[in-house]
């Protein structure tokens, strides 16, 4: 039984685009001094327990900053087969793997966001350990803790929330192989790869991580994702290790 990870990243991006300006897709943007996404990717290929590492861009894209991951070695493996869809590019991926791997029906798949800089080995392995055999799977998150309001198309206030028993995903979200194709095949309209299999009647486990595992998604995202990354830096812990 190995472990792999998947790393949808063929969008645009298109919320940080339209608030910032920038052409530029998402995951390519300067942080800490490389693209976005090369923070996702080496705390990957750190990490001992992951055989290696998928990356699924758009057949067009022009933008692979080719030279920077070229220092995260061979376990980093790029497949030009996105979709126009999350689900649809995890789809692309998970059956591009068996064309490079061969059968891995019951091998655990880690899809995590190509726009979560701040990763950590630690997570990672807590989120290995934690789910262990559970054939549902699990997935990263972290009790919500602010008071949630519903609101009406006028932008006031429907009703409060109860927060209870609610819990805010993150990633990596690790499934087996097969079964996770299978889910996304079955529900491709979901925005999450939990959210599949929950469709097939499973219940995922969570596993807590912290709010450090920030997803950039506004241009403000890129400043808090910089300094987490400075403090660790700074704090003399090497990149990607709790």
């Amino acid at each position: 039984m190995s472990y792999y990870a998947l790393v949808p990243a063929a969008g645009s991006g298109s919320r940080m685009g339209a608030l910032s300006g920038r052409a530029m897709p998402k995951q390519y943007l300067p942080l800490a001094g490389k693209p976005l996404i090369w923070h996702a990717l080496s705390t990957l290929c750190a990490t001992p327990s992951i055989a290696a590492v998928f990356v699924v861009l758009a057949p067009d894209d022009v933008a692979w900053p080719e030279e920077a991951m070229a220092e995260l070695g061979s376990r980093l493996h790029v497949m030009r087969c996105g979709g126009e869809t999350r689900a649809q590019s995890v789809t692309n991926g998970l059956r591009g793997m068996v064309s490079e791997l061969g059968a891995i029906d019951d091998d655990w798949v880690l899809v995590h966001d190509a726009a979560r800089p701040c990763l950590e080995v630690a997570m990672i392995e807590r989120l290995i350990a934690e789910v262990g055999d559970d054939d549902a799977g699990g997935l990263l998150a972290v009790p919500v803790a602010d008071t949630l309001k519903s609101c009406d198309e006028h932008g006031r206030v429907r009703q409060t929330v109860p927060r209870d028993g609610l819990w805010q995903a993150q990633t990596p979200q690790m499934f087996r192989h097969r079964l996770l194709l299978d889910a996304l095949d079955f529900a491709p309209q979901v925005t999450d790869e939990a959210s599949a299999i929950e469709s097939l009647g499973l219940m995922p486990k969570l596993v807590a991580a912290d709010i450090s595992n920030l997803k950039v998604t506004f241009p403000q995202d890129l400043k808090l994702a910089e300094w987490i990354l400075r403090s660790r830096e700074a704090a003399g812990k090497e990149p990607g290790n709790g």
